[in-house]
């Protein structure tokens, strides 16, 4: 395991402070606010250690009130809801400075057997055909020097692969209108499934929001917009390991009234579904900065 997921599996590691109470800190303390697929892992990482271990978790729903302050830990507050003979339900809150800035309800269910259907992955381009992702960050950082102070850019505890040639982030014309990523922790990761599922959970916040804006020539690291996630669902479908290739196919069906909503489906290299997710993001313009 390098130090880069050495760090990362530890910021996935809550401090118990109480029942039902949980302590967690942030990847960059001097970054600006805290990244929302941080508090989003974190709280599902909570919520899972109050739920019998022949639980897995399948849905997540979860809101963002308000932006994590990095320099102050979280306290995360579980609410066992109900704990039925299939499906287990928790509420999550994230706590800083006395007020909550995120919010989740997360199910549980057994491991159960039924039909089985899926959508088919796009035809892509395999990780080995692309260059390395030290590409695609030198492009980043030298369009947008800012983005080297985003936690999930500093940690570099994922290798990040777009299927384009270049990077959704950098923005500008000739994107794709549906863009791909391969993703995948640069070690190898424990044999837990819930600390893959936080893992996924952690991606799926990187790079959904900048879908609705592609089709504009825009970036998220513009300066004259105000980014910021409002909400994100997520529903896994299969068992499958983080730190294995997963193809992260995005899209943005609409954006109106200075929201974004956007799609994404997470699939293994063989093109099995494993995972599917949902975003609404404020994307205001504003003057420049």
């Amino acid at each position: 395991m390098t130090d880069h997921v050495a760090a990362f599996l530890d910021i996935l590691n809550l401090e118990p402070l109480e029942i039902n109470l949980f302590r967690g800190r942030s990847a960059s303390p001097d970054g600006g606010r805290v990244f929302g697929g941080q508090v989003l892992a974190q709280a599902l990482v909570a919520a899972r250690r109050t739920v019998p271990e022949d639980r897995i978790a399948h849905s997540l729903h979860g809101y963002f009130l308000l932006g994590g302050d990095p320099k102050v830990p979280i306290v995360f507050d579980v609410d066992r809801i109900r704990d039925g003979r299939s499906f287990t339900t928790r509420r999550v809150v994230a706590i800083q400075h006395g007020r909550a800035i995120f919010s989740m309800s997360v199910s549980y269910q057994v491991e159960e057997t039924g039909f089985e259907h899926q959508s088919a992955m796009p035809d892509v381009l395999m990780p080995e055909q692309l260059p390395g992702d030290e590409v695609w960050r030198e492009k980043l950082l030298a369009r947008y020097p800012s983005s080297a102070t985003r936690g999930w850019m500093a940690l570099r505890p994922l290798e990040i692969k777009p299927t384009s040639l270049d990077s959704p982030y950098v923005g500008g014309g000739g994107q794709p209108t549906r863009p791909s990523l391969w993703i995948r922790v640069r070690g190898r990761m424990p044999d837990d499934l819930p600390v893959h599922q936080a893992v996924l959970t952690y991606a799926s916040d990187l790079s959904l929001l900048q879908a609705a804006l592609l089709p504009h020539g825009k970036s998220v690291f513009d300066t004259d917009l105000q980014v910021a996630s409002l909400d994100h669902a997520l529903w896994f479908h299969r068992r499958f390991r983080a730190d294995e290739w997963l193809l992260y196919v995005q899209e943005s069906p609409a954006a109106f009234g200075a929201r974004g909503f956007c799609r994404g489906e997470f699939f293994t290299r063989d093109g099995l579904l494993v995972a599917s997710v949902t975003q609404e993001g404020l994307i205001r313009p504003v003057e420049p900065k």
